[in-house]
């Protein structure tokens, strides 16, 4: 599942006529970026949602094999919509990731299934430390301790992939919310963890993430 549906406010006029996940960054389309590594990780089940200038999104992906979920007439947050999303998934245990982000490094994909442990785990987050989130504004977002659990507050910044067990979703009555209710849920049972990214992670949140990114993408 790659969310796809917010509105890119921090972009500014960039996502005035244009939603942020088809703004290019080194010559391809953010989205097109994490596509990318899904297909690479041998995924075959995609789903994107969409909601601010949703047209677009649907004829970016007119003819390919992924699937949009549009959301109308309310967003719905990103535990609401890969909620309304498991239809099209499938259900069961689905990577997430956001399609704002550029990678030095592995697969983001491919480090997460090497470390899921699905007997021990409702959810596994990939994190990386401050230092290695270019272009990050503010604070960490979790701590993770030495057998990987992870806690609210730390120097370790969430970059927006995970793996997750869709079935906590059943546990929140909102139809509107986001994935942290969820964590935090699966937090308080012991069972949510992070897996380590041994690269660097570029936040193309905000327009000067763009250059930040491009440098990046050639190894500066």
């Amino acid at each position: 599942m790659i969310f796809a549906a917010g509105f890119g406010t921090r972009m500014g006029a960039l996502t005035e006529t244009r939603p942020k996940p088809l703004i290019e960054v080194g010559g391809r389309a953010l989205l097109d970026r994490t596509l990318d590594l899904a297909r690479d990780h041998g995924m075959t089940r995609i789903v994107v949602n969409a909601h601010y200038r949703a047209e677009q999104i649907e004829a970016h992906l007119a003819g390919s094999e992924v699937a949009v979920s549009v959301e109308m007439p309310d967003i719905l947050d990103t535990g609401g919509g890969l909620r309304v999303a498991l239809p099209l998934l499938g259900g069961g245990t689905v990577f997430t990731s956001n399609a704002d982000n550029v990678w030095d490094g592995p697969n983001p994909f491919d480090v997460l299934a090497d470390a899921w442990q699905p007997d021990r785990m409702d959810a596994l987050l990939l994190t990386v430390p401050l230092s290695h989130a270019v272009g990050r504004k503010g604070d960490g977002d979790f701590a993770m301790a030495a057998d990987g659990r992870l806690s609210r507050n730390g120097m370790r910044v969430y970059p927006g992939v995970q793996i997750l067990k869709t079935e906590a979703l059943a546990d929140i009555p909102d139809r509107v919310f986001s994935l942290n209710a969820v964590w935090d849920r699966i937090a308080a049972r012991g069972r949510l963890f992070g897996a380590h990214y041994p690269g660097r992670w570029c936040d193309v949140g905000h327009p000067e993430g763009i250059a930040l990114a491009e440098a990046v993408l050639e190894g500066r």
